[in-house]
């Protein structure tokens, strides 16, 4: 699940807290299980908000780390995470593996929770400030003024135009 501020004025989108829970079977290295998650959450952020590869007639034009930017630290949020145990008889010790589990809901989670503020859904990645802003420019020609929406869920807080009670 993810908590995130939507920028009315700008498009911009920042996941503020990201909790995440799953079934690893049998714990066997804890510290490096966290590790795997927090891997997985920042994999996940990047795919939801800002990785981009634009390609033209075959070649990738933003080929370095200037144009196809990743998240950093400072783009991480706060992730809290949760394990569940049981043991799982077939895998090694009873573990499960983690990797591709702890990437797959992220981006999912970010586009639900950039819903909840401003109720127009993304179905394609990333979700740059661009296309935000365009989605709230066009539903504001179909519904009125862009900046003119109420929040949809109390865990969410939006800057700009809005504020929600969070």
């Amino acid at each position: 699940m993810a908590e995130v501020e939507v920028d009315t004025e700008t498009g911009e989108i920042q996941v503020l807290n990201y909790w995440a829970s799953h079934d690893v079977g049998r714990m066997i290295n804890p510290m490096l299980l966290e590790g795997q998650v927090q891997g997985g959450v920042s994999m996940g952020i990047g795919w939801a908000l800002t990785e981009d590869m634009i390609t033209q007639g075959g070649r990738i034009i933003n080929h370095t780390l200037l144009d196809y930017r990743i998240p950093g630290s400072k783009d991480m949020p706060r992730v809290a995470t949760h394990f569940a145990e049981p043991v799982d008889p077939s895998g090694p010790f009873g573990a499960k593996g983690i990797k591709e589990p702890a990437l797959n809901p992220v981006a999912a989670a970010v586009a639900n929770a950039v819903y909840d503020p401003i109720g127009i859904r993304f179905n394609e990645l990333p979700m740059s400030a661009e296309k935000v802003l365009a989605a709230l420019k066009e539903r504001g020609r179909d519904h009125g003024d862009p900046t003119e929406v109420t929040p949809r869920g109390p865990s969410v807080e939006t800057t700009g135009e809005i504020e929600a009670d969070g």
